[in-house]
């Protein structure tokens, strides 16, 4: 498939040719992007959210008074969960979130990521993204010109310094080389935006996986 190449000042800098394997499969697995999106999301988890159990509470294990003819309820210690600053019963514990997912699938949610963007005509390609100078105005004016006000950029191999700069103030606009692309980051802005470069590293990641 080709799509028009355009510039950062909105002028227009040829055609791109881009491979179907990646950007042009018709029939999207929302099934797949769904299992790539929640182990992403799973190994964000630290898990080491903890609550004390009943064996961990620094409270004196002596029987609160005795067992029988106080008109009360029978109690043991005071570590008991229904005593303030006692144990909490099932709490969290420290554990692993993360779920294995096989390499193919994660290649093929990435596949179908990218798709899912050109088929919408949400895709954008670029020649080059950078800036002469690390300005966050003169980059928002650019950005109106063309149109992006909610987009992740793919910048190439190296994000460009001014660009990284003038970008982190932008609400709903990122920024990655190609190795941090991802279906998360690609699902949740609105418009993808690749340059030459980009797509050039993203053909070649493709073909190594195959190559293996």
């Amino acid at each position: 498939m080709k799509l028009d190449v355009i510039k950062l000042d909105g002028g227009k800098g040829g055609q791109i040719d881009l491979p179907d394997d990646i950007f042009g499969i018709e029939d999207i697995r929302a099934d797949i992007l769904q299992r790539v999106v929640t182990w992403q999301l799973a190994k964000r988890r630290a898990g080491t959210h903890k609550t004390k159990t009943r064996n961990e509470v620094a409270r004196t294990g002596k029987k609160m008074y005795r067992q029988k003819g106080t008109g009360g309820a029978r109690h043991g210690d005071r570590k008991a969960a229904q005593f303030v600053g006692g144990a909490k019963v099932f709490g969290p514990v420290v554990r692993s979130h993360e779920v294995s997912l096989p390499k193919k699938v994660r290649a093929m949610g990435l596949k179908h990521a990218l798709s899912s963007k050109a088929k919408a005509g949400t895709l954008v390609v670029m020649d080059t993204f950078t800036l002469d100078s690390a300005k966050t105005a003169g980059l928002k004016a650019s950005l109106a010109k063309i149109g992006l006000a909610n987009a992740l950029v793919i910048a190439g191999p190296e994000v460009d310094g001014n660009l990284k700069l003038a970008a982190r103030n932008i609400p709903h606009f990122d920024v990655l080389p190609s190795a941090g692309l991802n279906v998360y980051d690609i699902l949740r802005r609105d418009t993808l935006v690749l340059t030459r470069a980009a797509i050039d590293a993203i053909s070649a990641r493709f073909a190594e996986k195959e190559a293996a």
